[in-house]
């Protein structure tokens, strides 16, 4: 759905604040324990601490490019999706045109056979982006706080409106109600297209070559619907998710208890030479404690987030807005008044829906 222009430090801050709180909090309790309450058995050797962190590094970095992968692969179909939007629209235009003369057809009916294809089309599209954006039981980043708060200064255009209301505007009720019927509707209407240009080549219409390379174009579609319904239809793989969450919280709880006594023995060292600094030297390592908890946390949410590139977090890939950027193309190309076309969904907070 989503795909924010530029995150600045201030965005990235307020989306992991709570955490950042978290680990503040934690590493301050630790501190105050060892310094205040003389609990100085809370010290940990830095050497597995560092082998868990290494570990932890190897996970997050294995699943943020895995997760990469498949925004990337996702953003690649909806861009081949484009081109053979466009390409179906061209084809439909110079090839539906009564070539062969075998029935009595005006250029009023032959203009009404190519808006039906392509107001069909945008159906297949409206349709197809519905399906990205249902809710699978593995997609959990709606239930992050900061994700709802996100979720509410954006207004996705799933959910804002139904698919029953979007079909109407580009298909007939029978048609709509065919396709409604069906599990699978995007492919419905694929089937409907199919249908309509071999009836167009029995009537002449069309000549069998035209028919053939549309035939092309609409096996085209089912390849770019198939390979976006698998990224949807198949989650990461939970058991590297889950290990890489477990592993960052086990890094980031067992942090302070390196770190802290790490900087009381250095500010040990500093006593004799700077008093005051080497006294209070133990205190940075809360700040330090919360850095390296938070950077290691923001690189695994980032790659949780960027797992299902359909969910609606605001880094997905743009689905609406290029199906929308379709429909206005394809209209424009059928010399619709610029009144009757729709306009393009507006950005909000610098993010595309």
């Amino acid at each position: 759905m989503l795909t924010k222009k530029r995150y600045s430090v201030k965005d990235i801050a307020l989306w992991s604040r709570w955490e950042t709180f978290i680990y503040i909090g934690y590493a301050a309790l630790i501190t105050i324990l060892y310094e205040v309450f003389g609990f100085t058995f809370l010290n940990m050797p830095w050497t597995p601490v560092a082998l868990i962190g290494t570990a932890v590094a190897f996970m997050v970095g294995f699943q943020n490019n895995s997760a990469y992968g498949r925004i990337w692969e996702a953003r690649k179909i909806w861009g081949a999706i484009v081109n053979s939007s466009r390409t179906w629209g061209m084809k439909v235009q110079d090839m539906v045109s009564n070539p062969e003369g075998k029935v009595i057809a005006s250029v009023d009916e032959i203009n009404e056979h190519k808006k039906t294809l392509v107001y069909r089309h945008i159906a297949w599209l409206t349709a197809l982006r519905y399906a990205m954006r249902e809710r699978k039981s593995w997609e959990t980043q709606h239930t992050a706080k900061t994700n709802q708060e996100w979720s509410k200064m954006i207004h996705i255009p799933e959910q804002v409106s139904n698919l029953e209301d979007n079909l109407m505007l580009y298909m007939s009720p029978e048609e709509e109600a065919y396709v409604l019927s069906k599990s699978n509707k995007q492919t419905a209407i694929l089937y409907l297209q199919s249908k309509h240009i071999k009836e167009l080549k029995d009537k002449g219409l069309i000549w069998e070559f035209s028919f053939l390379e549309l035939e092309n174009v609409l096996e085209e579609l089912f390849t770019h619907q198939g390979k976006s319904e698998r990224i949807k239809n198949f989650p990461y793989p939970r058991q590297y998710a889950s290990l890489a969450l477990y592993l960052t919280r086990l890094f980031a709880l067992l942090l302070p208890f390196g770190i802290i006594p790490e900087f009381a023995e250095i500010g040990a060292t500093m006593v004799d030479d700077f008093w005051h600094i080497g006294k209070n030297f133990i205190w940075l390592g809360i700040p330090f404690c919360a850095a390296v908890s938070w950077a290691f946390h923001i690189m695994e949410r980032m790659a949780r987030v960027g797992e299902n590139p359909f969910e609606g977090t605001s880094n997905d890939v743009p689905i609406s807005t290029i199906a929308r950027g379709i429909e206005i193309d394809l209209r424009q190309m059928l010399d619709e008044d610029p009144a009757d076309i729709p306009n393009q969904f507006p950005e909000e907070h610098d993010v595309q829906m």
